[in-house]
C-alpha cells in the first residue's frame, strides 16, 4: 500500500470491512507490515476532523475521512486497493492530522 491509496480493510467492526485512506508513507516501520489509515464514513456530522472529497462512482453514498478514526492496521487486513484519493483531498488530510495533532 502507498500513501493516498484508498483500500478496502477489516477493522473489525462487526464483521464489516470499510473503505480507508492509507495515511502513512510505504514502510513506515521496517520491523511491523502496517499502514496507518483513516477510515471513510457515511455519517457526516460537519466536524473539524471531517475531510469531504468528490464522491467516486465506488461509493454509494456521500462520504468524508473521519480523522479521529486514524488506526494502524495489518497489511493483512487490506483486502484490496480501491483507487487513488484526489490529490487536492489529500492535502486536506494532511492539514488537518497536522492541526489535530498540533505539529
Amino acid at each position: 500500500m502507498k500513501r493516498g491509496d484508498v483500500v478496502l480493510v477489516d477493522l473489525g467492526y462487526a464483521a464489516k470491512v470499510r473503505p480507508a485512506v492509507v495515511v502513512s508513507i510505504e514502510k513506515a516501520d521496517s520491523q511491523r507490515n502496517m499502514s496507518v489509515i483513516a477510515p471513510i464514513t457515511t455519517e457526516i456530522r460537519g466536524g473539524q476532523c471531517e475531510v469531504r472529497f468528490p464522491k467516486p462512482p465506488w461509493l454509494l453514498q456521500p462520504s468524508v475521512v473521519n480523522l479521529l478514526g486514524i488506526v494502524g492496521v495489518d497489511n493483512a487486513k487490506i483486502q484490496r486497493v480501491l483507487g487513488p484519493f484526489p490529490s487536492k483531498e489529500l492535502g486536506d488530510i494532511d492539514n488537518g492530522l497536522r492541526r489535530m495533532l498540533k505539529l
